[in-house]
């Protein structure tokens, strides 16, 4: 299978057009050869309309091109009708998407007002409860003609009025069904969009666009690919449009630096036909880093021909290139089993050097001058005579650094070679540094794309001009891609009329108590949509129960119940404690912390 033309060489591609509203009246076209179309969520009560009215204005205000509104109950829906009236009469005519999940009433509403409906496969038709059960083949289609009985009055008004879909599912929530008979993997994900995909063909409905998101920028990247290569495999009419988005991405630097692996990564493969970045943060910050991230795809992807290979390794299921462990600097080893090392230039390193405390987990553990390394062109044929040299592609290839470390690791698979490889997040140097919102931004496709590719053993990164800047993003990117875990991971969804607490005021006060956790990872869902499922590999959650009440999970178990919101952060430090991680925090700041400054 092949999920793309080649992975050495952009060309996007070629999808149907998905018509969202009337092109003539404000309406988006999706697909085809028209720009990646950007869209956000409001963050209100969806049954406040002046509210709801006001932040979509804001959104469509800063470029947001789709506004999607969440519709969890009938009276939500019916409610879609007054906000749509209002925005129109303000002459603000972007489209709007209903988020369904588990109401199909409320999605056959929402239907009747807006452009668009978002379903999840996993709980539109299906509970989860996370219940055991061998399916026979006869009681797998008996479930599937049960859920083409739900869906296909759906399907039929989205025909009937000219609504556009979205088939969204979300690695979170999947159906109980398809987790017993494929688990919990890319490939459940994707069976579960083709099951509702088949249904609206077999109505005649075409009008739809798929999704596929995880908190986890690896596993999002795996089952887009999946798709768009099932999706192949099934005939040239399923060349439906992709919806990309790297769900409950979190804030600030870390949430854009995972959305960035994973959209950029399939964006610089042509893949993507409409983004959302989820932030924990006021929607208009998320068209900003749409903007951003768009515009530096023409820079990363590459556009030059180059000669046939095959890959050197497997796209649709991540293990990390197999290398033999060498000696990378003084008590510092790399490859093999080794983690993925950080490697700073010795200007970076005089620079942060002196800042160093021997606790500190943000530190340089190489000098790029220092290194006995093998620079490489490889648009040029090479020999290399063992696999204990360090090796890395030279500065000044002509190709941009993700074709030309794919293409470096193929030709040393071809000449059966295993050397560690250190990536480089840039090749040339732009003549004006670049700033910190770009730097970051391309230095997060760059390397995590090459590590959701399982390449690397220690990384290099240059584009961004501050020392302390520089270090931690390098570290921050292992971290995002799954690679290293140098402080406390959080899973953060972005906020919307589902979430029963604010979710920025909770994530920071939550940060404020366990940012200092190294290596526990915390949910932080604002409803139950996702919550269990996504928080599945989280030592801990922290999810909206009811107004004003959290539970409080160990992984996907839930633990405590309607703790009050007032008690809650005290009660998730407590359960911490109970499960053995808690540690005091130190008094005196870190350099990952002094870094930023």
């Amino acid at each position: 299978m092949s999920y793309c033309q080649s992975p050495f060489r952009f060309q996007r591609r070629v999808t149907r057009e998905v018509i969202v509203g009337d092109p003539t009246k404000g309406g988006v076209v999706i697909g085809g050869d028209h720009p990646v179309v950007k869209q956000s969520m409001l963050t209100c009560d969806t049954m406040d309309t002046a509210e709801s009215v006001k932040q979509s204005l804001e959104l469509v205000a800063v470029g947001c091109q789709i506004v999607r509104i969440t519709a969890p109950t009938v009276k939500d829906a019916a409610n879609l009708k007054h906000i749509a009236a209002e925005l129109r009469t303000r002459g603000c005519l972007a489209p709007i998407v209903a988020d369904i999940h588990f109401k199909p009433d409320a999605a056959m509403e929402a239907a009747n007002w807006v452009e668009m409906v978002r379903i999840n496969p996993g709980n539109y038709a299906d509970s989860k409860k996370f219940a055991v059960k061998e399916y026979t083949d006869a009681q797998y289609a008996d479930e599937l003609r049960r859920i083409e009985e739900k869906f296909t009055p759906l399907v039929a008004r989205c025909k009937t009025l000219g609504r556009a879909m979205r088939i969204g599912t979300n690695h979170g929530s999947l159906s109980d069904r398809i987790m017993n008979r494929f688990g919990d993997t890319p490939l459940g994900m994707v069976e579960s969009a083709l099951e509702f995909a088949r249904i609206c063909r077999a109505h005649d409905f075409h009008n739809f666009k798929f999704s596929m998101k995880s908190s986890n920028p690896k596993v999002m990247i795996e089952c887009y690919r999946l798709l768009v290569a099932r999706l192949a495999k099934e005939g040239p009419d399923w060349n439906y449009p992709i919806h990309l988005g790297v769900t409950e991405a979190g804030e600030g630097e870390d949430g854009r630096i995972k959305s960035a692996i994973g959209i950029g990564s399939l964006l610089c493969d042509g893949i993507g036909d409409t983004i959302r970045v989820s932030l924990t943060e006021d929607s208009p910050h998320e068209i900003a880093v749409c903007n951003d991230l768009l515009a530096q795809i023409p820079v990363l992807a590459n556009s030059a021909a180059v000669a046939p290979i095959a890959l050197g390794y497997d796209p649709f299921e991540f293990e990390r290139r197999h290398t033999p462990e060498i000696e990378l600097a003084d008590a510092v080893k790399c490859g093999g089993e080794q983690t993925v090392r950080v490697v700073v230039t010795r200007a970076t390193f005089d620079k942060v050097a002196p800042k160093i405390r021997p606790k500190d987990d943000v530190k340089p553990e190489a000098v790029y001058e220092d290194l006995v390394i093998h620079e490489i062109d490889p648009m040029q044929d090479f020999e290399i005579n063992c696999d204990s040299q360090l090796v890395t592609v030279k500065d000044g290839v002509s190709l941009p650094p993700i074709t030309a470390f794919r293409l470096l690791a193929a030709k040393l698979k071809r000449l059966g070679r295993h050397n560690p490889i250190l990536l480089k997040d840039c090749l040339t140097f732009e003549p004006v540094p670049l700033t910190a919102e770009v730097a970051l931004l391309r230095a997060a496709v760059n390397i995590g794309s090459l590590l959701a590719d399982g390449i690397g053993d220690a990384i290099l990164i240059r584009g961004e001009s501050g020392a302390g800047l520089s270090l931690r993003l390098a570290f921050n990117i292992l971290q995002a891609a799954g690679c290293r875990s140098f402080k406390t991971d959080y899973v953060a969804c972005p906020s919307c009329g589902r979430t029963l607490f604010n979710l920025q005021t909770v994530t920071a006060r939550i940060k404020a108590r366990t940012e200092h956790l190294k290596g526990v990872k915390i949910a932080i869902m604002g409803c139950i949509v996702n919550g269990p499922g996504e928080m599945a590999d989280a030592d801990f959650g922290y999810v909206g129960g009811a107004p004003n009440k959290i539970n409080l999970y160990v992984g996907k178990q839930p633990i405590k119940f309607n703790i009050p919101e007032s008690e809650a952060v005290d009660r998730l430090v407590d359960l911490i404690r109970e499960h053995g991680k808690w540690v005091e925090p130190e008094r005196v700041d870190s350099l990952a912390a002094s870094l930023t400054h």
